[in-house]
């Protein structure tokens, strides 16, 4: 439970640091000049549980991003995770679906996302939609995504730490 405790105030602490820093330097680039669009990427993940149920997970997802401006853009994420039971608990495997905000706070490459959404159970033993929230931080270039995220879930007692390594381009 302690450990829950410390990795939110950690991302929250995270999030607001540069969150400001990155909106407060935001007049630098100007939308004008800025070719908005939308970006794909495929990712894979990985990630310690820190509920009392589940050892770790992995999953892959596909996230498609429209950029506002060269900082912000708007994010829907999908794909499938898979949770790995502890003893005599089975697995769990899920699909969440996430929209969320993203905004590059520090020299266009580093950023900040928050994502709300559902994990709609796919795994027999479990029949629950569990209410999903991910803030993370990460880097991108102009094909490569690295972050980390913590996700929370209502159900499941499985809210993890996953770190993403991804492959994006533009449409």
């Amino acid at each position: 439970m302690k450990m829950r405790t410390g990795i939110r105030g950690l991302l929250i602490a995270a999030m607001v640091t540069f969150g400001t820093a990155g909106f407060a330097q935001q007049g630098a680039s100007s939308p004008e000049n800025y070719n908005q669009g939308f970006r794909l990427g495929f990712g894979l993940n990985a990630g310690a549980v820190t509920g009392d149920y589940f050892n770790w997970s992995l999953g892959a997802d596909a996230r498609l991003q429209y950029d506002f401006s060269k900082r912000t853009s708007i994010t829907l994420t999908t794909g499938y995770t898979h949770l790995f039971g502890d003893n005599d608990i089975p697995d769990l495997g899920f699909i969440p679906v996430k929209g969320g905000f993203k905004a590059f706070v520090w020299d266009d490459e580093f950023y900040v996302l928050g994502e709300l959404g559902a994990g709609f159970s796919v795994t027999n033993d479990y029949d629950k939609t569990a209410f999903l929230w991910a803030p993370g931080i990460g880097y991108a270039t102009k094909y490569i995504d690295i972050s980390v995220r913590y996700e929370g879930m209502t159900d499941f007692k499985a809210d993890q730490v996953a770190l993403r390594l991804a492959y994006g381009f533009k449409l």
